[in-house]
């Protein structure tokens, strides 16, 4: 697998109503904790007096990791709901909130999961899911008459170019489709003056 789907911008926030309860929920773009907590800081302030945050984000492209948070609800009746929501829609690097005004009626844990799965699918189903590839990024080094042959192949092989320095030697950061990476590699290690090293990233 080379690809995975992710959002690149905001959700338009959505709003689930059950027994006076209102449940608005979002989606964000993340790729660090530091960046969920941003974004609920920003909710807390939008939404002050709301008596639930609840949320659940997933980070991470071959390897993930991912947090429910409850936010003071019965145990799981929350924070598990909207991750498999995040799960069913096959998204990562993303942020799910759902933040709850109580209207005076209790759910229950089972009117809680429904409702906080509700507003996490909307909220999803709201979201511009896109779809990216998994690149391996490389280094190439070479000299300038040797231009024209790694041009050649970025071209042919649909490389992307991430940078470049053209000094005393030309330097080029590429990346390439996971899948194509091997083979990528080889092509421009078979060339005898070009050097190529692979970023770990």
């Amino acid at each position: 697998m080379d690809h995975y789907k992710t959002i690149l911008s905001p959700s338009p926030e959505t709003l689930f109503k059950e027994k006076n309860s209102k449940f608005f929920g979002c989606a964000f773009p993340v790729t660090s904790e530091e960046d969920a907590k941003l974004h609920l800081a920003q909710l807390r302030k939008k939404h002050y007096g709301a008596g639930h945050f609840c949320y659940d984000y997933q980070i991470g492209i071959e390897k993930t990791s991912f947090r429910a948070n409850d936010d003071g609800e019965p145990g799981n009746s929350a924070g598990m709901p909207i991750y498999g929501q995040i799960q069913s829609f096959n998204v990562t690097n993303i942020l799910v909130v759902v933040v709850r005004f109580f209207g005076g009626t209790k759910l229950g844990v089972g009117g809680l999961m429904a409702a906080y799965k509700t507003a996490a699918q909307m909220a999803l189903e709201a979201s511009d899911i896109v779809e990216k590839t998994i690149d391996v990024h490389f280094w190439l080094t070479f000299d300038y008459k040797d231009i024209n042959k790694v041009m050649r192949i970025i071209k042919e092989k649909n490389v992307d170019i991430v940078s470049q320095n053209m000094g005393l030697h030309c330097e080029i950061e590429i990346a390439a489709r996971k899948k194509n990476a091997e083979m990528i590699f080889e092509m421009f290690s078979s060339l005898f003056e070009i050097k190529i090293k692979k970023i770990e990233t």
